[in-house]
């Protein structure tokens, strides 16, 4: 049975989903250490590989050579853009990934890779730049799901940055060149290695702060970790039960 495997940057962003993990063992490749184990039916792997995209990149290929599995998780928290309409503690999912700062900047401003010319993905056909989708179906599900508890989950485009913003003036202009409602540091780099091995992808996080003038006051990255971790523990369950087709037909428990 293929395994799903779930990648997020820090410990806290998935300490819960290790504590699920039944008949687990802590194990290390290449300088990762992640757990493989089972949440119920399901065998998972449930790594947090480091702050940035070559940390995500480097653990998401080496997790989907080594397991092959049928769905890759991203998860942990974001900020959210000005505009969003998005709060502390609510649920976002990606429906693309944007690399928002990969580019060239000019004397007449910032251009991005299709200016250069250099694709970041090319597979069976399709030129991916900047934009990066990710798994519709996976995105989709999750929607429904949290329809169906009650729960909000807002849809769209993330961006990936390398340098994070620190001002609402560099969040402003990020969210309104690329259309995007979230800011993380690795999603895209995951989706990035899951597009070029063909793996399903789904990103859920948790928001923990606004892109504003940063005053981490403010912040509640423990809220927004435990909202997601909590959620994908019910998207989970979901997966356990493949003659279920309906989720309506799903006795509530949250």
């Amino acid at each position: 049975m293929k395994p799903i495997v779930i990648i997020a940057a820090m410990p806290t962003e998935i300490e819960l989903l290790e504590k699920a993990l039944e008949y687990s063992n802590r194990l290390k490749i290449d300088g990762f250490e992640y757990s493989e184990g089972a949440i119920g039916n399901l065998r998972a792997v449930v790594c947090s590989a480091g702050v940035g995209k070559v940390n995500a990149a480097a653990a998401t290929s080496l997790l989907i050579n080594r397991y092959q599995p049928k769905l890759v998780i991203n998860t942990g928290c974001a900020g959210a853009y000005t505009g969003s309409g998005l709060s502390v503690g609510n649920l976002v999912v990606a429906s693309e990934e944007v690399l928002a700062d990969d580019g060239i900047l000019l004397s007449g401003g910032w251009e991005d890779l299709q200016y250069m010319k250099l694709p970041s993905v090319e597979q069976r056909g399709m030129s991916c730049y900047n934009l990066l989708p990710l798994s519709r179906h996976a995105s989709e599900k999750a929607m429904q799901l949290a329809d169906y508890y009650g729960v909000f989950l807002m849809r769209g485009r993330f961006a990936t940055v390398s340098t994070c913003s620190g001002t609402r003036q560099r969040g402003e202009e990020i969210s309104s060149r690329w259309c995007v409602i979230a800011e993380s540091m690795e999603g895209a780099a995951v989706a990035q290695i899951c597009l070029r091995c063909g793996v399903d992808c789904l990103e859920i996080r948790g928001i923990s702060n606004h892109v504003e003038d940063r005053n981490m006051k403010k912040w509640d990255i423990p809220r927004a970790v435990e909202a997601a971790q909590r959620f994908l523990l019910k998207y989970i369950e979901e997966m356990n039960r493949p003659d279920v087709p309906e989720i309506q037909k799903i006795t509530p428990e949250i």
